[in-house]
């Protein structure tokens, strides 16, 4: 893709996202910028209607599915909770059905949500992959349109929220981005090369959930076992990479970041104490991996996502309380 078809697909993209929402901020709050001694700018996707950044690309995906599928009625998707409420926001303002499922002993609160924004919950499954599986088999089923965790035009709708961040902060050396299925670090990459950054993009994920750094290190896609141990970072918690993903990001990132749970709430207490900010596990990955590595970046510019804010009171209460 050229620069300028980056561009254009990106601007494209805008023009549904503000239909839908404003854009968000990016701050560099002086507590934060001393804790990590680097000028740290935060990308505020915890800003949005649904509290985290998939809304961008559900409202983009949905257009097109509209636009390109008329007759399609309902659609299905697999969630641990944010894509779920961007896909329930984004089909009820189609006029559609949306189904989304869960796996067993998923955030409270965002299964509230979901169900709130019109979403027809089921739970089914240990992890997200088993929950994956199982809507495909029930897409199938009720002749459903299975919704997709990964593709251009989710990405083109989050990199509405690349574009923001690099063109108020355009000489930023690095940007940190949490590794889910995809979808957030190819978006900050396609909006780096539209405008011709140089910044380098990191990916950061959780060390219980490694199987993108796993990946990157071999060179091609890896697999791991469903996790004994789930991470905080509940939105992050993949163990089967997207192998278009997988592609971009190999070819564009600069590299991927493990980080623990202990330094996943860590990154979630600063950003309450250095912006009163609430950051969700997966909110708090990018921060986390940046505050592991922070001395390469002494006295640098780089950016942090802030991907979302959607956490349960009771995990908070024990991060905030060093229980967790």
């Amino acid at each position: 893709m050229t620069q300028s078809d980056a561009l254009d697909r990106i601007n494209a993209a805008a023009e549904i996202v503000y239909s839908v929402m404003a854009p968000t901020p990016q701050y560099a709050w002086p507590l934060l910028c001393d804790r990590v001694g680097a000028e740290v700018w935060v990308k505020h996707e915890n800003h949005t209607p649904a509290g985290a950044f998939k809304i961008r690309g559900g409202s983009v995906y949905v257009d097109h599915l509209r636009r390109t599928q008329p007759e399609v009625t309902g659609v299905i998707a697999a969630t641990r909770g944010n894509h779920g409420q961007s896909v329930a926001i984004a089909a009820r303002r189609a006029g559609l059905s949306a189904t989304v499922v869960v796996p067993e002993g998923n955030s409270v609160e965002k299964n509230a949500a979901m169900r709130a924004w019109g979403g027809e919950l089921l739970v089914h499954g240990r992890d997200f992959q088993e929950s994956f599986e199982y809507a495909q088999d029930l897409a199938q089923e009720r002749g459903l349109h299975m919704f997709a965790s990964f593709h251009d035009r989710l990405v083109d709708g989050v990199a509405t929220y690349g574009l923001e961040l690099f063109t108020a902060a355009p000489d930023l050396e690095a940007v940190f981005v949490p590794i889910g299925l995809g979808s957030g670090i190819c978006a900050v990459m396609q909006a780096r090369d539209a405008v011709g950054s140089k910044a380098e993009v990191w990916g950061v994920v959780s060390e219980t959930a490694p199987a993108y750094a796993l990946s990157f290190a071999a060179g091609h896609p890896v697999s791991t076992n469903a996790s004994s141990a789930p991470t905080i970072a509940d939105g992050v918690d993949c163990r089967v990479p997207n192998a278009a993903a997988f592609e971009r990001i190999k070819a564009g990132a600069a590299g991927i970041i493990k980080v623990s749970d202990a330094e996943i709430a860590d990154a979630m207490r600063a950003y309450y104490t250095d912006t009163h900010n609430i950051a969700e596990g997966a909110g708090a990955v990018p921060l986390a991996g940046l505050m592991q590595v922070r001395d390469r970046w002494q006295g640098r510019k780089v950016g942090v996502i802030l991907s979302g804010g959607n956490v349960d009171m009771d995990v908070y209460r024990q991060v905030l309380t060093g229980t967790s």
